[in-house]
């Protein structure tokens, strides 16, 4: 189903500030290029919220019937302890210290990636190749540049000339940055620095002895700047203008603003139509920070085994948490935060169990089809997930209305409410129903049941401190019982 021509969207584009219709290249198809992990350690929870983002964007672009070729990278050489080009390879420091191989470390970072971002439920992307993988191609790149005069080599490395590419380009132009302002806060180079400008980068950096992560190039054996590899990579994928380029609002400078001046120096053109960038997470109000403890890894979360929360949450809980945010605004994870998401999500997935098997009337009295497209109107103003979520809890008020024999729906306005209900939660936002294992369900139900049996010997016979005690005790639990007509059933709060 092509929706996309029915439900115009509106994305906030990073270059310009504004929000902006989008109109993709080539109708009905969507490139899309996302900055992926440099893979020396696991995976940060603030980077999951990243692709947690991007991948909730891939979805919604699917399901609008876009042919979507997302494309996210691994960098597993290459990034550079600083973003001043010095310092060792992240890769290849974590290497020395264990005395394995740098594709070791690469090999189980990229698997730990993998795994918990297959835990939070997002889809793999449509291609993800890494930086080793395109050498040959950041090498022609270079060359380009070098040849349009806009980098030059000293002792085996390459560097890319900001100034004279400002001279006719407007570098720093994503950050809202000038090179005026950037050259009058920088030190002063000093004798032993090769490069001509301090705000000149690395396209190339020759291999001292004991660099263990080097090729062979034109210019000596060395290896790629950070930067080049998502040119490079996106470049190919892509073409030299693709639609959508997403990544962390702290890769806008210097990582995103060298991706456009390196693709504009190679191609003569504008790399990309829309700049996205997602916030940061905080945790507990404060900076995530391994030196100040201030810290927790997502397997840490579903384990409960930390010093920062008071119980595990499963990934669902921990995806529902961060789509109740904008993916532009910065998030706080508290426990306080998400205990209430995990009841906002124990009523949703209650809900979404509980749709199919409504009564249905002659007529409803709820305007479903005007709910279904507030709910489009969420996700077509820059995907705002909260306001979504805001309308789906709408639609399990009036479940629950209904439940109650307080309003009546139609069959036919059910079986919208249930599917748009469904598609909003399951593919759109991506959430799973993991409230209760389905072993683990059959066993609670049992032992509710048994529970509830008693209670009603007990009623029956006017044993009220024992039929309240339980009902109460259940409670407690999280466990509410809710008598009715055709007897007692029970949720689980």
């Amino acid at each position: 189903m092509q929706l996309y021509k029915n439900q115009p969207l509106r994305i906030h584009n990073s270059l310009t500030g504004k929000k902006e219709l989008f109109k993709p290249i080539n109708e009905g198809h969507v490139g899309m290029y996302v900055c992926g992990p440099t893979v020396y350690s696991n995976v940060h929870l603030g980077n999951c919220r990243t692709f947690m983002s991007f991948d909730m964007i891939f979805r919604y672009f699917k399901h609008l019937g876009y042919k979507v070729r997302y494309v996210r990278n691994i960098t597993d050489a290459g990034h550079l302890e600083n973003d001043a080009d010095e310092g060792e390879d992240k890769i290849a420091k974590k290497a020395k210290l264990e005395q394995i191989e740098p594709m070791e470390v690469v090999q189980r970072y990229t698997v730990d990636f993998h795994n918990t971002l297959q835990q939070f439920n997002l889809l793999p992307p449509s291609i993800e190749p890494t930086a080793t993988g395109h050498i040959i191609e950041q090498i022609e790149i270079i060359k380009e540049i070098l040849e349009k005069g806009l980098a030059y080599e000293v002792n085996g490395s390459v560097y890319f000339d900001v100034v004279k590419f400002n001279e006719d380009h407007d570098y720093g132009k994503l950050s809202g940055r000038k090179l005026e302002d950037m050259i009058t806060n920088t030190r002063e180079l000093t004798a032993q620095d090769e490069k001509r400008n301090p705000q000149d980068f690395a396209l190339w950096k020759k291999a001292e002895p004991q660099h263990i992560m080097r090729w062979p190039s034109p210019w000596g054996d060395g290896f790629p700047g950070w930067h080049l590899e998502c040119t490079a990579m996106s470049t190919k994928y892509l073409g030299e203008t693709f639609d959508i380029h997403g990544g962390g609002m702290d890769l806008k400078f210097p990582h995103h603003e060298c991706e456009i001046a390196q693709a504009e120096a190679s191609t003569g053109k504008s790399p990309v139509n829309y700049w996205m960038h997602a916030n940061m997470l905080t945790l507990n109000g404060r900076k995530m920070s391994k030196s100040t403890d201030n810290n927790i890894y997502p397997s840490e979360i579903f384990s409960g085994d930390n010093n920062i929360l008071s119980k595990p949450y499963t990934p669902a809980v921990v995806r529902f948490f961060m789509m109740q945010a904008h993916y532009t605004s910065i998030l706080d994870l508290s426990d306080e935060a998400l205990q209430a998401s995990e009841k906002g999500y124990n009523r949703l997935m209650e809900a979404l169990e509980s749709v199919d098997g409504l009564k249905t009337g002659d007529s409803s009295d709820f305007d479903v089809l005007a709910w279904k497209q507030k709910c489009y109107d969420a996700m077509n103003d820059d995907f705002n997930t909260p306001i979504l979520i805001a309308q789906l809890f709408e639609g399990v008020k009036h479940i629950n209305l209904i439940k109650e024999n307080k309003e009546s729906i139609s069959k036919e306005d059910k079986d919208i409410l249930a599917n748009t209900l469904k598609t909003f939660v399951y593919d759109v936002l991506g959430i799973e129903n993991q409230s209760l294992a389905k072993d683990d369900s059959n066993t609670l139900s049992g032992v509710v049941q048994l529970l509830i049996d008693i209670r009603n010997e007990a009623r029956a016979n006017k044993d009220f401190a024992t039929s309240d005690k339980i009902r109460d005790e259940l409670l407690a639990l999280g466990i509410q019982l809710k008598d009715g007509k055709e007897g007692t059933t029970f949720s689980i709060n």
